[in-house]
This record gives structure tokens, sequence and C-alpha cells, in this order.
């Protein structure tokens, strides 16, 4: 497996392109380049007014989904649907970088319709609940996963 961050990124596409094209996604070209944390490469994902945006590092990172104004982190956005206990496959703990990008095909698949199909409003109402979870800190969110 190539070492590059724009070319592993580049297969992870290739993983994430039958899910998100047959939606209508079109994906851009891939950015790459060097910073202070290290070589990394994005893309972005787009049909209309939504977008998935991509990061790679050393490993899939920052995934975040913008339907028009609004944006939320995948993390955020599987909690809303699945719990704080999850089911989402990405982000998992593999040590294959690859593996990150099927699970977040599987996550898009199985479970963001309202991002791939749905409507600004479906998507909105997760938004909204991603914006109160957030607010909940600290003793409130460990007795929130641990019901």
């Amino acid at each position: 497996m190539a070492d590059a961050p724009s070319e592993i990124l580049e297969h992870g596409c290739s993983i994430l392109d039958p899910v998100l094209l047959k939606y209508g996604f079109r994906r851009a070209q891939l950015v790459s380049g060097k910073s202070s944390g290290g070589p990394f490469a994005s893309t972005t994902y787009t049909n209309g007014n939504r977008n998935l945006e991509l990061h790679f590092r050393y490993s899939l990172g920052l995934v975040t989904y913008h339907f028009g104004p609004l944006s939320m982190t995948h993390e955020a956005y599987m909690r809303v649907l699945l719990g704080p206990n999850g089911g989402n496959m990405y982000p998992g703990f593999s040590e294959q970088p690859l593996d990150a990008f099927r699970g977040l095909a599987n996550d898009l698949e199985t479970k963001a319709d309202a991002f791939l199909t749905g409507d600004s409003v479906a998507f909105g109402r997760h938004f909204e609940a991603a914006k109160k979870q957030a607010a909940v800190t600290g003793i409130a969110r460990l007795a929130e996963s641990e019901s």
C-alpha cells in the first residue's frame, strides 16, 4: 500500500465512489500538501448543495457533512442517528487505513439517508439534535451513555 496520504485517499475514494456516485455526487480533485502536522490530502464529494468533505493525514480523519449552510461531523451525525452506544462502522480501530473508508461507505449506505437522498428539513432535524447533544457535557454525557 502506498504511504503518501494522497495515494491512500485516492484508493479510499475508489471504495466510496460506488456509494456516492450512484446518488449523483461528483468527486472534486484531490488536494494535497504539507503542513506543520505532516503531509495531508483532502477531497469533497458534491451533489448540488450537499458536500461530503474528507481529510486524510495518517488516517481518515475529519469527515464532515455540509447541506446548504448546515455542517456536522460524521461522529455527531451517527450519534444522533444511533445514540451514544453507536453501531456505526466509522471510525473504527483498524490498523489498515482503507478499513476506515470501508466503514464510512457502510455508514453512508445504511444510515445516511437524510444526507444522501433526504431534504434539507430532514437533515436540519439531525443537525439541531447534534447541536443539542454537543451542549451536553461532563457528567450528563456520561450518564446518557450509561442508560
